[in-house]
Formats: C-alpha cells, sequence, structure tokens
C-alpha cells in the first residue's frame, strides 16, 4: 500500500489555511504580517548590534 506524502498534504493545508485566512478577514491578516515583518527586522538589526559590539572591543 502506498502512503501519501504527509509533507505535500501538510504544505496544501497550510496554504488552503492561509487563503481562508487572508479572504476573510484581511485586515488582520495584514496585521499579523506586519507584526511578524517588525519582529524579522528587529531581530536582524540586533544581531547586527551584537557582531557590531564584538568586533568594536
Amino acid at each position: 500500500m502506498n502512503t501519501p506524502p504527509i509533507k505535500k498534504i501538510v504544505l496544501w493545508l497550510l496554504t488552503i489555511f492561509l487563503l481562508y485566512a487572508i479572504l476573510t478577514s484581511p485586515t488582520e491578516a495584514a496585521n499579523i504580517v506586519g507584526s511578524a515583518w517588525d519582529v524579522i527586522a528587529n531581530g536582524v538589526t540586533n544581531i547586527g548590534r551584537f557582531f557590531d559590539s564584538l568586533i568594536a572591543r
């Protein structure tokens, strides 16, 4: 018996869920993406500051 690839199924389910979330509440989805982008940008900035302080000493 051939089992379906789980990774492909999970990816399709995630894609369908994301499309559903965006279509039902686009403003809230945009707020979530904006917040996630702020977290990523802040993390990259802090990593840059950390390495800058290491090099400066």
